[in-house]
């Protein structure tokens, strides 16, 4: 398994990780990602390790907290040191007025609970799983340092912020001498490109290591949706299709034709493809996998060891363009001021 380094941190993370939304499926919303229980948590686990998985990532609204849970009861026994465990906190949990967000009130008991449900003493990676425009960005920062210094948190990352909200952060950070956000865990796919317009420009300035969510489009990249047939009964996206992100079917159907031409030329399955594509993309330093079953979890490892040629990559680029935003489409007509990142 490759190993990266998360940022411009000194850690080194696997190319591919583990995500536990899976675990848990408490609530209808999780029961249509899966249901995984303890016992198939320690498989799974046990088929990431063998092939050097060893990053597991949840958040603590996975299933009202069960996915945390779940997976420190699988983690239970094996060395600490030898794992590297992410989480993520600020959505709501609870129904008290302080339940929410990035105050210090909250960042603390979101922390403490998430220790205590890991079954650990300490969190590799923490990340904010979205801004909280409420809270003063130095309240913030500074609780999550006093978090790092009391040895709770080794590294910190944010998930879903907009370029502002990222760069104001580590600008705020770099003045007071706090510690550095180093991971941005945002969505990223080859039917979902928004990453590359800014974000990915500031990645790459400011030494922020993508850690990608949602790599097959919310499960549309499995090779089982297509053009003039019903979404399979099994899809997720019959209870999860309207709150992830939109996209147009026509262009999802012109996406999965440029991925069956490319798994022609290589025998790779279209998830394969797609999640190597990805790992070709600059500033990605991990790809996070999720997985029903076992089956499931050894198809997607089955996307490293092997590379997408140039020519390919640069199809399925052609094939997943799109229109850009302002002011991206007009900066981008001016290549020698500012070149693109890919």
């Amino acid at each position: 398994m490759e190993h990266r380094y998360l940022g411009a941190s000194g850690l080194r993370v696997p190319v591919l990780s583990f995500g536990t939304g899976t675990f848990g499926g408490e609530g209808d919303f999780f029961k249509a990602w899966g249901q995984t229980d303890v016992a198939g948590a320690r498989r799974l686990l046990d088929v990431a390790i063998e092939a050097g998985v060893n990053l597991f990532d949840s958040a603590d609204i996975y299933s009202k907290g069960a996915a945390e849970s779940i997976l420190g009861e699988a983690i239970k026994g094996r060395p600490r040191d030898s794992l590297l465990i992410s989480t993520k906190a600020t959505f709501r949990f609870g129904d008290g007025e302080n339940e929410v967000g990035s105050s210090r009130y909250h960042l603390i008991r979101s922390v403490d609970a998430a220790l205590k449900r890991l079954g650990t003493d300490y969190i590799d990676l923490f990340q904010l799983h979205g801004f909280d425009a409420r809270t003063p960005i130095e309240e913030t920062l500074s609780t999550l340092d006093d978090l790092v210094r009391a040895g709770k948190l080794r590294y910190l990352g944010v998930s879903n912020f907009s370029g502002w909200h990222l760069m104001k952060s580590l600008a705020i950070a770099d003045r007071y001498g706090w510690s550095r956000y180093v991971a941005h865990q945002a969505y990223y796919s080859l039917i979902g490109r928004d990453y590359e317009w800014e974000l990915m420009p500031l990645a790459l300035d400011q030494g922020v290591g993508a850690v990608v969510w949602s790599p097959l489009g919310w499960g549309r990249l499995t090779g089982k949706i297509r053009r003039g047939q019903p979404l399979p009964e099994t899809s997720r996206l019959h209870v999860t299709g309207d709150m992830g992100p939109p996209v147009q079917d026509e262009y999802l159907y012109k996406v999965v034709d440029a991925l069956d031409e490319v798994a022609r030329e290589t025998g790779k399955t279209i998830p394969q493809i797609a999640l190597n594509w990805l790992l070709q993309r600059p500033t990605v330093a991990t790809v996070v996998i999720g997985a029903r079953n076992e089956e499931q979890l050894k198809q997607n490892l089955g996307a490293v060891g092997w590379n997408l040629t140039a020519e390919q990559v640069a199809k399925l680029d052609a094939a997943s363009a799109t229109a850009k935003a302002y002011p991206y489409w007009h900066q981008s007509g001016f290549g020698e001021r500012n070149p693109s990142p890919v």
